[in-house]
């Protein structure tokens, strides 16, 4: 930790831990929070597989982590940017909960620090203590102005040293890292993807393992017709999303014999939407065998021909046992953009491919589709057949974060 080793910081009987604050939506949970917590608990418990972590300490709102080798930090720094439910986090020292000992911690601390200004920002989870958090900064801010000759900033502070009372400990640290913030994956349910390889969808699964979903995605690819980039890159982008749920499923469709069959009986104006419907069907009967209670599309309005609001409608219509969410529908594409950036996700998905849906498309699709004429377009198609075909011949992929190679199931 910057600025005192661990040898001469446990000096003063202090030890070092690693702070994680829970994502504050969880209080507003009332009754059913500590499901949230014990769920967030759990993920991080798997999270911190293979790493030189002590125990688990459980305080409200909080978990502390004993960090048994300070090398390790980078990983689990790392593990826990990308952990839903984490609001903050950082290394902390962790003293007596009395104020000589932090400020005996402090003059440790701060012996070699080179800052310019700093700050106090206390907290206090036991209402027992003599002082209160103003109080507390009040005390130490003091304390450490006569002993470094720092000014104090509370705007911009060069080092905010943060202090944080609880009933069973002082906690002292120098550095806060963010973590991703909303809800643990799991309680949520579970969703199926539609995932392309293009930039939406991914962000579209994303913000669904932000409300607590766990992912299941389906890739629908069009090879041996084309080359098999998009399947390459839908593994990659699945890889890259693992890391937000910790193990995740890729159905790999192969869609070019049910796209031969389209092109035989339907018009080109029409095959897009009849496309996007057959995939539903297919994504839906997948998501109904492995539990899933939702279909998730990357879908933004307005982007792309089969996007107005009457193509979505005629292309929802087809998943009848399902809901369908579309979390980016409102979004622009900057917006997308930016998201995919964050997520390291864009980079892969601007990969030159072609996807099943650019295969025999027409120059001017049909922007204002309905139902009712597309069902009588599908009427020459034996619709089951081609949902039963594509569902059986799925290839299934495992990922699991920390990394390991993505992996055929154990059913081949």
């Amino acid at each position: 930790m910057t600025g005192v080793d661990q040898r001469s910081a446990q000096g003063v009987g202090a030890q070092l831990l690693v702070e994680v604050r829970l994502f504050h939506e969880m209080l507003l949970k009332g009754g059913n929070r500590p499901l949230f917590v014990r769920k967030l608990r759990e993920n991080l418990r798997t999270v911190l597989q293979g790493l030189p972590v002590g125990r688990m300490l459980n305080r409200s709102m909080m978990a502390l982590l004993p960090l048994e080798d300070p090398a390790c930090w980078p990983e689990l720094r790392d593990r826990l940017e990308h952990l839903l439910g984490v609001e903050r986090f950082g290394r902390v020292w962790r003293v007596a909960p009395d104020l000589q000992a932090i400020r005996e911690l402090l003059a440790r601390l701060l012996e070699d620090q080179v800052a310019t200004s700093f700050r106090i920002t206390a907290r206090r989870s036991d209402k027992s203590f003599p002082l209160n958090s103003p109080q507390i900064n009040r005390e130490l801010g003091a304390y450490v102005q006569g002993m470094t000759g720092l000014p104090v900033d509370l705007e911009h502070p060069d080092l905010n040293i943060r202090v944080h009372v609880t009933p069973k400990e002082g906690l002292v640290g120098l550095e806060e890292h963010r973590g991703p913030g909303g809800m643990p994956v799991g309680v949520g349910g579970r969703v199926a993807a539609l995932l392309s390889g293009g930039i939406d969808s991914p962000v579209a699964a994303y913000r669904m393992m932000q409300r607590g979903c766990l992912v299941l995605f389906v890739h629908f690819h069009s090879f041996p017709l084309v080359e098999g980039t998009s399947r390459e890159k839908a593994q990659d982008l699945v890889r890259l999303l693992t890391r937000y749920q910790n193990r995740s499923r890729l159905m790999l469709v192969p869609f070019a014999p049910v796209q031969q069959r389209v092109i035989l009986t339907v018009p080109p104006a029409y095959r897009v939407v009849v496309y996007r419907r057959l995939m539903f069907r297919i994504a839906q009967a997948i998501a109904l065998r492995e539990g899933a209670e939702a279909l998730v599309t990357g879908e933004s309005l307005g982007q792309v021909s089969s996007q107005t609001l009457q193509n979505l409608a005629t292309i929802g219509a087809a998943a009848d046992q399902l809901l369908v969410l579309r979390p980016l529908i409102g979004l622009d594409k900057a917006a997308i953009v930016a998201q995919a950036v964050a997520l390291d996700t864009y980079a892969t998905s601007i990969i030159p491919d072609e996807d099943c849906c650019s295969l025999f498309v027409p120059r001017h699709p049909v922007t204002r589709s309905t139902p009712g004429e597309v069902e009588a377009l599908e009427a020459s198609l034996d619709v089951e057949a081609l949902v039963r075909e594509a569902v059986e011949s799925a290839e299934e992929r495992l990922f699991d974060w920390p990394h390991r190679p993505p992996r055929p199931s154990d059913g081949g």
